[in-house]
């Protein structure tokens, strides 16, 4: 039998109020009943980062921060989040602890603000799946060998996210705000069709082609390390899906790749 253990992202949006953060709890509590050994990774809340960033700057001089000291106030969102969402399902009786990038073994190169993800150590999130408890992981940050923490740059939960699953060997939901990955943007083109699958490949295209579901550096990772991907709206049931299930090439049938069917209803 396949390692049952799966990584979830939520995204900010997902986390935006009380209620949403109840929600997410729930979907993980729902995976976990069925047996799922589930890691999660988490974005700041929406608009956290950017308060973060106007706080900084009226703070110092020129409204330019300490770059040190920047990552490590951005960091704090993230933080934030994951300690809510490890609160949230300690209430629904699912043990969880909330861990910072460098805890859940995620190693970062480069400067502030500006870092890499070098590699991740599965030992540290390993541990805790086999406990029973749901790792629930800061995204957007990782520690260097020097014990700094640096962030690193938008897009970085789902860049941390892909990376964790590589590590671990499972697929990786990331649940976010629209119901799949579609060939424009749903916000501004009301013509927008959803993609119900798609390659790495093609999923590397579109958001190389300025598609902002998934970041393209997590888009390439997952191409990399052949990581299997759905994503879907937050409000969708808490089985998952519908939405867009991304795989390798050799996967599946090459001319369903485009196929759009309707919008996927989502769970009020």
């Amino acid at each position: 039998m396949s390692d049952p253990t799966l990584v979830i992202k939520f995204g900010g949006t997902s986390l935006g109020s009380p209620a949403r953060v109840r929600l997410a709890a729930r979907r993980v509590r729902a995976h976990a009943a069925r047996g799922r050994r589930v890691a999660v990774v988490v974005s700041a809340v929406g608009g956290a980062t950017d308060r973060i960033v106007r706080m900084l700057s009226r703070v110092t001089p020129r409204g330019v921060p300490d770059p040190r000291e920047a990552d490590r106030a951005l960091a704090t969102g993230e933080d934030l989040s994951a300690a809510l969402l490890a609160a949230a399902l300690g209430g629904l009786g699912v043990p969880a602890r909330s861990l910072r990038g460098g805890e859940a073994g995620v190693a970062a190169e480069g400067g502030f603000c500006g870092g890499r993800i070098e590699g991740v150590d599965p030992a540290p999130l390993r541990r805790l799946l086999a406990a029973g408890i749901v790792p629930v992981v800061s995204g957007f940050q990782g520690e260097r060998d020097d014990g700094e923490t640096v962030t690193l740059g938008r897009g970085g939960s789902d860049t941390s996210a892909v990376a964790i699953a590589a590590a671990l060997g499972s697929p990786c939901h990331i649940v976010t705000d629209v119901a799949a990955v579609f060939d424009r943007d749903p916000r501004i083109d009301a013509d927008a069709r959803p993609i119900a699958r798609l390659t790495h490949d093609e999923l590397v295209r579109l958001a190389e082609g300025g598609a902002r579901v998934v970041h393209r550096e997590a888009a390439a990772l997952a191409l990399r390390h052949r990581v299997p991907l759905s994503v879907y709206h937050f409000r969708a049931p808490l089985s998952g899906g519908p939405g867009t299930r991304v795989v390798p090439v050799d996967a599946i049938d090459i001319r369903a790749i485009l196929e759009a069917p309707d919008a996927p209803e989502v769970a009020a």
